[in-house]
């Protein structure tokens, strides 16, 4: 639950009065999710309780125009001295520039500083996809039959994981799908809600289809068209938490490493197809990425399992 920004001391009224613009602009119009909007919160109030400790005293929107790229700096090395890495780093840095972008837009002056600081620079860490017998047998509900939930449940996450490999979904899009999405009418393909609210068409293999026909003949609970297709045991809609505690389960029964998770089965999605011979471009559209650069990440993916293949298979590696 978020503190409203008014009753925080480190910030004057009106950056607060602000705050709390931006926060309801990032959901009503730019429709970020809960959980995003409460991050951007947290990461820009650690910003300005920095630099009331840094300037001596409650921020105000004049003080943010006067802020130089030292006081930014300053503040980055302090994050640095608590342990806080390049990615949360960059990542907090990302809210805060919103924010400022948001008060410039708004006539409320301009925090010139942000601009003239650069990101922390990242490591290059390229995803690790899984090998494709290992991603075929996360959608078996057998494979989970042991662990004492109903029957259906297993259904269920096999569902799920079957349509993050089998058509690339993220676990949010899966778990965003409605009822009346698939079935009869649906056809080999559905349309899902991607990052800023865009859609696209994503194809259902014959295999995936008929793991939802089975978690959907299995499951006790009504399911209205217009409600959720994935539920939780008490018929509530199911939490991404869920999916990613049975992938844990299941990478155990596997002897995967950690890395096996819901995510990765997207990546193993791209890169299998890739491996066989798929247009890069038509896997940018299937995964529903804004930037073909973006989606060449698995270019490089691909090379160094064909890297690692000849260097383990060559007499002369």
């Amino acid at each position: 639950m978020m503190t409203p920004t008014a009753e925080i001391s480190f910030v004057a009224p009106k950056v607060a009065a602000e705050i709390d613009g931006w926060l309801a602009h990032l959901g009503d119009e730019r429709h970020f999710s809960p959980k995003t909007i409460e991050a951007y919160h947290r990461d820009v109030l650690q910003f300005l309780s920095f630099l009331a400790g840094h300037l001596g005293g409650a921020v105000s929107l004049k003080g943010l125009a006067a802020l130089t790229p030292a006081d930014v700096r300053a503040f980055m090395a302090a994050r640095r001295a608590d342990g806080i890495g390049s990615r949360s780093l960059m990542r907090m840095l990302a809210g805060v520039r919103g924010f400022a972008r948001f008060l410039e837009r708004n006539g409320k002056g301009k925090v010139g500083a942000l601009a003239a600081v650069r990101a922390p620079k990242l490591g290059k860490t390229l995803p690790r996809p899984l090998p494709v017998a290992a991603a075929t047998r996360f959608a078996e509900a057998e494979l989970a039959a042991g662990d004492k939930r109903t029957h259906w449940v297993h259904a269920r996450d096999a569902a799920v994981l079957a349509l993050l490999y089998g058509s690339g979904l993220r676990i949010s899009e899966a778990l965003g799908l409605k009822r009346g999405d698939v079935g009869e009418g649906a056809g080999d393909a559905i349309t899902v809600m991607g990052k800023g609210r865009k859609q696209r068409m994503v194809p259902v293999l014959p295999q995936v289809q008929k793991l939802v026909a089975d978690y959907l003949a299995l499951c006790p609970h009504d399911l209205p068209a217009d409600g959720p297709l994935f539920i939780g045991a008490k018929g509530g809609r199911l939490s991404a938490r869920v999916i990613q505690l049975a992938m844990a389960r299941l990478r155990g029964a596997l002897g995967l490493p950690d890395t096996a998770t819901p995510h990765a089965l997207r990546h193993s999605f791209a890169t299998h197809l890739l491996a066989r011979g798929g247009d890069l471009r038509a896997i940018q559209e299937l995964l529903g990425h804004a930037s073909l650069a973006t989606t060449q990440i698995y270019i490089e993916v691909d090379s160094e399992r064909l890297i690692a293949a000849y260097r383990s298979a060559h007499p002369r590696a």
